[in-house]
């Protein structure tokens, strides 16, 4: 079963180069300010990604919820982390971002991280 997860996952780069060859001074602009907010710092980048995660759930964004699931998975957080930062995000937005919480599942099963046993710190 191919998900959306899946489909952004091997489809993004392809399907967003028009995007980056039509502009590419505004990609360039945001990629830097990407890396100059997700940069350790007070936060490390994994909380910064689960802050992202949350906030990309509220606003219903799909493709950022995909994103920055993998990226915070790339910088250390476990799955465990993810779906409580997801949690998070539900009780600020409410009934529609709950309705989101499958792409975060969805993500995570696509890029087949296995849940942490029980008793472990991240």
């Amino acid at each position: 079963m191919n998900t959306n997860a899946q489909s952004y996952y091997e489809n993004n780069a392809r399907a967003t180069r028009p995007v980056r060859e039509a502009m590419p001074e505004l990609i360039k602009g945001f990629g830097g300010l990407h890396q100059a907010a997700m940069k350790p710092g007070a936060l490390s980048t994994a909380q910064k990604e689960l802050i992202a995660l949350a906030i990309g759930l509220a606003v219903r964004c799909e493709n950022c919820i995909y994103s920055h699931v993998q990226a915070a998975l790339k910088h250390g957080a476990t799955r465990e982390q993810i779906l409580e930062a997801a949690g998070v995000a539900v009780m600020m937005q409410g009934g529609p971002t709950y309705t989101y919480l499958a792409r975060v599942t969805e993500a995570l099963d696509a890029l087949n991280p296995q849940p942490a046993a029980e008793g472990s710190a991240a």
